[in-house]
């Protein structure tokens, strides 16, 4: 036999982490990403302006709305949105370009975000749903972290309520009650899903050569 099975590239997937604001979403999602070399950030177009210290092509690729819209018109997003006057996009190309290579790529989207994922691209992405263990901690939590006004947190709470509504369009769900054990869980659902069949486009080669050996 020419090679291990270990030596196969793998597909990529694409990871969906969604949650109400202050429910760990942002810690999960960056700790995965810093401490798993083959999974990245997808790179959003976006029309806003670049905030200080934010690079393009770094953080986002900053483009104007002709250019956003003409992309948008040939199918050029695999999920789109309109946030403040501003529109936010995730490239297609560049996310299948990406998982033909055999890494994964993280979506920072909200709910709706996550189930246009699902219409693009149906057989790629994994949706997870990040569930805080009480309404009481997600405002507690929201309080603590001191980045916002009181009505601001009013405004995340009365969001929050809609979007765990939608819990049930998600793969996996997990209770949020302790960062490590979610983070752990987190990767346990990776590391399955990255050994789909399906995702492992070498594996009939391989078992056909088992198949013609001699024992």
């Amino acid at each position: 036999m020419s090679s291990e099975p270990h030596l196969h590239k793998r597909r990529g997937l694409m990871l969906a982490l969604v949650s109400p604001s202050g429910a760990g979403k942002t810690t999960l999602s960056r700790r995965l990403v810093d401490e798993d070399p083959d999974i990245a950030l997808s790179v959003s177009w976006t029309t806003r302006p670049p905030r200080p210290g934010e690079i393009d092509g770094v953080h986002y690729h900053f483009v104007d709305k002709d250019q956003f819209r003409s992309h948008r018109a040939q199918d050029g997003f695999l999920e789109w949105a309109e946030v403040h006057d501003h529109y936010y996009g995730s490239p297609r190309e560049s996310a299948f370009a990406t998982l033909q290579s055999g890494r994964d790529l993280m979506f920072d989207v909200d709910w709706q975000g996550a189930l246009q994922l699902r219409t693009s691209a149906p057989e790629e992405v994994v949706k997870v749903f990040i569930l805080p263990p009480s309404m009481a901690e997600l405002k507690r939590r929201l309080i603590s972290r001191g980045q916002d006004t009181p009505e601001v947190i009013k405004k995340r709470m009365t969001n929050a309520y809609g979007e765990i509504s939608r819990w049930e369009n998600f793969d996996y769900v997990l209770v949020n009650e302790d960062i490590d054990q979610s983070f752990a869980r987190l990767k346990i659902i990776l590391e399955a899903e990255r050994m789909r069949r399906a995702r492992q486009p070498w594996m009939g080669g391989f078992v056909q050569g088992l198949l013609r050996e001699d024992t």
